[in-house]
């Protein structure tokens, strides 16, 4: 199984490399210092520190997009032959707006002018909450994980990740698709914020 490095330690972080660890991948989890905390500890995960190389060929930025810079400025010339996941949702959580910069564009294509020109990234996760990752199950149907990018092989290899932990993995299109993953995501937490929905739940995608 490919080898995955997730930069962050919030509770995304835990559940994707939840997810990691059940389909049975190295998993590395990058913390912002020795100090940083943790939402769930994984014994099987090996520990390491932002600026600390990075172990795996897929590479999850599990933080917010506003912190890209400060691991950009660790990685951005380390990254080569591997691939960059992004799952941000950005906006202002003080108005649960979206940034007027997105508004025609996204997080992940963003990211992607600002790495090299080899290092692919996929959008990945953002339409899915932590807990629906945890079991595996979304209501009463798998969790569907959609992603979006230009890379095959890095597809694949996000594919063969999923399907092996359980979940299910739909390919949303080329990286452009991330504006409307990242639409999703928009919504699906402005309406779990406002009470509509549960922070438990989300969308989900019936066979």
């Amino acid at each position: 199984m490919t080898p995955i490095s997730i930069i962050g330690t919030g509770k995304m972080s835990a559940a994707i490399a939840d997810v990691a660890l059940r389909a049975g991948a190295s998993v590395q989890i990058v913390k912002h210092s020795a100090s940083s905390h943790l939402v769930k500890e994984h014994p099987q995960a090996n520990y390491a520190v932002l600026g600390d190389d990075l172990t795996g060929e897929l590479v999850v930025f599990a933080i917010p997009s506003g912190a890209y810079p400060s691991v950009l400025k660790h990685y951005r010339e380390r990254l080569h032959g591997k691939v960059v996941i992004d799952i941000s949702n950005s906006m202002d959580f003080s108005t649960y707006e979206r940034p007027q910069a997105l508004l025609s564009t996204s997080a992940a294509l963003e990211l992607a002018r600002q790495l090299p020109a080899d290092v692919p990234v996929l959008k990945a996760f953002n339409v899915n909450l932590g807990d629906t990752l945890f079991t595996g199950t979304n209501g009463t149907t798998t969790t569907t994980v959609l992603f979006a990018g230009d890379d095959a092989e890095g597809k694949i290899a996000l594919t063969q990740l999923l399907e092996a932990a359980g979940l299910r993995a739909v390919d949303a299109g080329p990286l452009p698709r991330s504006r409307e993953l990242e639409a999703m995501g928009y919504l699906q937490i402005t309406l779990a914020a406002s009470g509509k929905t549960q922070f438990e739940s989300g969308f989900t995608l019936l066979p």
